[in-house]
């Protein structure tokens, strides 16, 4: 049986085994992955809603996903690996198999409630496109990274929110060309839709930054300052970057992608990221793993820096959001004496 054959608006092309996987599966010749494979929401029943961190990596430490899985498809995601904790593969399960947590706003709205939540700025869309609703309601700030433009929907949230120093927006754009995009991230908005998005959201006063993400070396780290100056020009404040991560299985999915859609430049591609990854596909150390290291990743950052300040991106830090106003409304009625 040959190697897995790309499928029109998938990222992966095979559904390859999870590591918590206890039995081995094969595959018959006649049982090929579908040509088309359908989506499958199931809805599921969440035990909690916020998710804390303590990484040194990452400017915040709350964090919401409604969904698990992403029909975006992008084959670098980080969260791949996530869906072998369910027993399902990374690959196209990922994509195809999503789990929605009907019962999000019900259990943000009892966090929020407890009179010992401590009011911080809680991210969304790391992994899925947010829902704003109730943070609105408490007026709890929320930082959204999306490569959606479907998030133009809630404007008629984000305006008053940005109004009140609640919401910051970060749209990721990895490169400009639509080629790339298509099987990098192949049911994601277009990059020309994306800038299109910072516009709008920027002409309304929502706060507004990009994400060069993730610099692939050989593929786009060339488009880097092509996209700092496109969502500039849209708009943009804010900006930063991401050097691609390949950790668990993420790194033979996106190893079969270079080998069908870029078979000339595979070797390259990761002999550079092993240079920037101390001999390795991944490096997960704090400090070292979104940015790299080594001559290639001291250019890079050099790049941005040089870019960033000479467009004026960045030029007042990232904008910090109002925590002040959170309120609890309709509070229970406790005792008086």
């Amino acid at each position: 049986m040959g190697p897995p054959v790309s499928i029109k608006g998938r990222g992966a092309a095979d559904n390859p085994q999870g590591r918590f996987e206890t039995l081995a599966r094969s595959r018959e010749p006649e049982a090929e992955v579908q040509s088309r494979p359908e989506t499958v929401v199931t809805l599921h029943q969440a035990r909690s809603i916020i998710a804390r961190n303590d990484s040194p990596d990452l400017p915040f430490t709350q964090s919401i996903n409604p969904y698990q899985g992403c029909e975006h498809g992008c084959i670098y995601c980080y969260a791949r690996p996530s869906h072998a904790y369910l027993g399902l593969s990374p690959g196209l399960d990922f994509e195809t198999r999503l789990f929605a947590k009907e019962n999000a706003a019900d259990l943000l709205r009892k966090e929020l409630s407890r009179p010992g939540y401590h009011c911080e700025l809680i991210a969304l869309g790391a992994n899925t496109d947010p829902v704003l609703e109730v943070l609105r309601e408490f007026r709890n700030p929320v930082g959204i990274v999306t490569k959606g433009s479907l998030i133009e929907r809630d404007l008629d949230l984000l305006a008053p929110m940005a109004r009140e120093g609640l919401v910051q927006v970060f749209v990721s754009i990895g490169s400009l060309d639509g080629e790339i995009a298509r099987t990098l991230e192949p049911r994601a908005a277009a990059p020309y839709r994306r800038v299109e998005t910072v516009r709008r959201l920027s002409a309304l006063g929502v706060p507004c930054g990009t994400l060069v993400a993730p610099i692939i070396p050989f593929l786009n780290d060339k488009d880097m300052e092509a996209v700092l100056e496109a969502v500039s020009e849209a708009g943009a404040r804010m900006a930063g970057y991401t050097l691609l991560r390949l950790p668990w299985e993420v790194k033979d999915l996106f190893k079969d992608w270079l080998e069908q859609h870029y078979p000339l430049k595979a070797k390259h591609v990761m002999a550079r990221i092993r240079d920037m990854r101390g001999g390795r596909d991944n490096d997960p150390r704090f400090g070292s793993r979104m940015k790299g290291e080594g001559q290639f990743a001291e250019l890079l950052a050099k790049r941005f820096e040089l870019t960033c300040k000479r467009l004026g991106l960045n030029a007042g830090g990232r904008k910090r959001l109002d925590t002040t106003k959170f309120r609890r409304p309709n509070p229970p009625q406790g005792k008086l004496f």
